[in-house]
């Protein structure tokens, strides 16, 4: 018998103007707690977690930061293709980062189109918030109009970071059901997952068993 490791492997991408926290965003999320220290993401970066998103059903996340500057976008363009669930974060008190979100839209249903994929509005460092500089109205109020869902997080507090990237995981998920995201070769945006065997305590068949005196 084998018993799976993971069900499947979505890959997600996180985007959005640099400093606006998305790796503090992934590292909560990954390892459970606040990074004091952040460096600046140079290109891509890598990280995973697995997990369980209905009873019985084990994803493994693979989950790309991309860096915001516009030297470094020839290079992460190149990840959107293959990315089945997306991240568009902006900075609360950075009003700047709120405006460049239709340009972050734009650019990822660019490249990711024909394929189907799930996105979130993530208004991040929802912690300072006397120096909050875009409302919560606002942003619901833009994901409404391009159709999405919001959720504002603080990688400091932990404030929905697991629904961030639990609720992508589970509506791809709930697509995948209907059938109206399927996996196709080629594509890397979802994938079956791998086995192992399964560790067994029982005797083979005529197997004496060990252990016992006399």
């Amino acid at each position: 018998m084998v018993e799976p490791i993971f069900d499947f492997q979505f890959r997600l991408i996180l985007i959005g103007d640099s400093t606006v926290g998305k790796s503090s965003l992934l590292k909560y999320f990954t390892d459970g707690k606040f990074a004091e220290v952040c460096d600046p993401t140079v290109g891509v970066d890598f990280f995973a977690r697995l997990i369980e998103i209905q009873d019985g059903v084990r994803v493994k996340l693979q989950l790309w930061d991309t860096a915001g500057q516009e030297r470094f976008r020839s290079i992460t363009k190149s990840y959107y293709r293959n990315s089945v669930g997306v991240l568009i974060v902006y900075d609360i008190t950075k009003r700047s980062s709120f405006e460049h979100l239709e340009d972050w839209i734009a650019e990822a249903k660019f490249y990711i189109e024909p394929h189907k994929a799930v996105y979130l509005i993530v208004g991040h460092k929802c912690d300072m918030e006397e120096q909050r500089a875009v409302t919560p109205k606002e942003g619901r109020q833009f994901a409404r109009k391009h159709g999405l869902e919001y959720l504002e997080t603080s990688a400091i507090t932990g404030q929905n970071v697991e629904e961030s990237f639990s609720g992508v995981a589970r509506e791809v998920y709930r697509l995948m059901e209907r059938g109206e995201i399927q996996i196709q070769e080629g594509w890397d945006g979802i994938k079956n997952g791998y086995s192992r065997p399964r560790e067994s305590f029982q005797l083979e068949e005529g197997e004496p068993e060990s252990g016992g005196c006399c």
